[in-house]
């Protein structure tokens, strides 16, 4: 029944007891009208058992909602159009159990208002009887926004940090667990990143706890801007921060590589970013500031188990990479890494470092339809005094994990070079390739470490190619692009190592300035006998041909192979069909 059209003595005896008072003025003062329209709640009689009609509603319902007392008087279902869409079914079914038992009305909910914003109330209302006898529904609202907001800060501040914004350590605890479960039940791998400020105590006691505030706030976005969309960044308190890596695949693109190359991989890549963003400078008003931050990484299922134990593990390795310098970052040594025999072997290869123990050694990469050899590779070797020259599979994997391929490989590149302009003056013109670990990719400084000791020594840029492994090139393909096609402007050429073992995409593959696409040994060794290696490795063949790239087979061992692969338009290869990897003073013989 629509109250716009109740004759007044029903109207009367609807509102009883409320409504006669309201019409009655006091012998002295205000009406109880006056009264109940100046509280700072809306008060109003509304109908039951179907008759939803509103008899009364108080003015101040306008200025909560925008709609005036006279339009909720008209439309019986004004109130139930205004319900916020995530709180509809819930109040109406409140509303509908109440008017059936007859209990106290109480809930909370929003309203939408006649401009579209959202109103937060609280409703209460009771079933009154009328001088006829008729139940109505007698209650008031309440404007709880204030409320809501500090009790929504309240549980914002639970679980994030108030400075920054990033969820806290609370949080971040929570959110692991949840990934941790996940990734056991879909054999996946998590990576835990600490990151600390370096001597940013000296922040603030030099510009004050504002710029010092203000430059955490800083890095907090820079944090942000340079994670994956899936990653977690969160602020645990002082100048210390974690990243959490999830969803990442196990394994890797080589066969003698550990189970866990692949997340180290990605924790790398990441650790890289956040260096590389740290080179720019902060501005705390008007001062420039540089800062850096000592990174630790721990990982899942490798290091650690549980939540708990893989943050303790990250920051466990964050104070160690702190104590080697700042700006570096330390991988969380696991149980097996930890044994006797790799602690002696990470004290001789620390020595073996500081007394450059090694050699070079290079396999001829040669033209398969003539033999004749067009180039090298340069590989390097570790002359250990006591046991002779190990291969690279003996030492590099350790050398990455202790930081320390970067020295490596900053020898390898100054000798390669040196020893390239040896051969061009005694007129061999041969280009001349080496491999980049992922740890040098996804240095910031990659360009001037390789460019540098080349053009010291006088090698011609043009004649050096730049092999990466497939899993490096596409972890991150747009960050991959950049780089290549930096270097590739200072006349550097590249080849994709291990073709075929990772995870590449055609688009991906072909926007990337890539010469050489190398055909991984494992798709070469069963040929030609295997069918569906033939298959595969023809396939590799015509997609290098397609894109522009020469196809390159790594270890051809027989006649057969290198037959077959020239058959299917293979160009290049190298194995030991032709050569093995030989002392530099060994190439000139190999070339007559």
């Amino acid at each position: 029944m629509n109250p716009a059209r109740l004759p007044p003595r029903a109207l009367e005896a609807a509102g009883a007891p409320l409504l006669r008072p309201v019409r009655e003025r006091p012998r002295r003062g205000l009406s109880y009208r006056e009264l109940l329209e100046r509280v700072p709640a809306v008060v109003y009689v509304a109908g039951r058992n179907g008759v939803s009609s509103t008899i009364y509603m108080s003015p101040q319902i306008e200025e909560l909602t925008g709609y005036a007392p006279s339009a909720w008087e008209a439309d019986a279902e004004l109130w139930a159009k205004l319900l916020h869409p995530e709180d509809r079914e819930r109040v109406l079914t409140e509303a509908k159990r109440t008017n059936e038992s007859g209990e106290l009305f109480d809930c909370e909910y929003r309203l939408l208002t006649r401009r579209g914003r959202t109103v937060w109330l609280r409703d209460r209302a009771q079933l009154v009887r009328g001088n006829d006898g008729t139940l109505w529904w007698q209650g008031v609202l309440i404007d709880i926004a204030e409320r809501k907001h500090a009790e929504d800060k309240v549980a914002f501040l639970a679980y994030h940090d108030q400075l920054t914004g990033l969820p806290n350590r609370t949080m971040f605890e929570e959110i692991l667990e949840l990934d941790l479960a996940r990734a056991r039940r879909h054999d996946l791998s998590v990576a835990v990143v600490s990151v600390d400020l370096d001597d940013f105590k000296l922040v603030n006691e030099t510009l004050g706890y504002d710029a010092g505030d203000q430059l955490l706030g800083e890095v907090a976005a820079r944090l942000t801007h340079v994670s994956r969309e899936t990653d977690v960044v969160a602020r645990l308190g002082g100048d210390q921060f974690l990243l959490l890596l999830s969803d990442l695949e196990r394994g890797s693109s080589l066969r003698s590589a550990p189970e866990e190359e692949g997340t180290t991989l990605t924790a790398e890549v990441v650790a890289a970013r956040i260096q590389e963003s740290m080179r720019r400078p902060f501005r705390l008003g008007d001062v420039e500031l540089y800062a850096t931050a000592s990174l630790g990484i721990s990982l899942y299922p490798v290091d650690a188990h549980d939540a708990r134990t893989l943050i303790q593990n990250a920051e466990a390795a964050m104070y160690r990479s702190r104590k080697a310098g700042p700006g570096g970052y330390v991988i969380y040594p696991s149980g097996d890494r930890r044994t006797g025999a790799r602690l002696k072997m990470g004290t001789l290869l620390h020595r073996a470092v500081e007394r450059r123990e090694w050699v070079l050694h290079y396999q001829p990469i040669v033209n398969l339809a003539d033999g004749r050899t067009v180039g090298v590779e340069a590989l390097v070797r570790w002359d250990d005094p006591a046991r002779g020259i190990l291969p690279p599979s003996e030492f590099i994997a350790l050398a990455e994990e202790m930081g320390l391929i970067e020295p490596i490989g900053e020898w390898v590149l100054r000798e390669l070079a040196s020893q390239s302009v040896r051969w061009r003056e005694q007129g061999l013109d041969l280009e001349v390739s080496f491999n980049l670990s992922p740890r040098q990719f996804w240095d910031p400084g990659l360009a001037s470490k390789v460019i540098e000791p080349l053009r010291s020594a006088g090698c011609p840029l043009e004649s050096v190619v730049v092999e990466i492994t497939e899993t490096a090139a596409m972890t991150d393909p747009a960050r991959t692009q950049e780089i290549l096609l930096g270097l590739r402007e200072e006349g550097l050429r590249f080849a994709i190592d291990d073709f075929g073992t990772g995870y590449s995409s055609l688009s991906r593959l072909r926007d990337l300035p890539v010469d050489t696409l190398k055909i991984d040994r494992s798709f070469v060794a069963p040929l030609p006998g295997d069918p569906q290696a033939g298959a595969l490795v023809t396939s590799i063949i015509q997609l290098a041909n397609g894109l522009g790239m020469v196809p390159l087979a790594e270890g051809i061992e027989s006649e057969d192979q290198r037959r077959f692969l020239t058959a299917q338009g293979c160009v290049q290869g190298q194995g030991y069909l032709f050569s093995h990897p030989v002392p530099a003073e060994e190439i000139p013989a190999r070339l007559r």
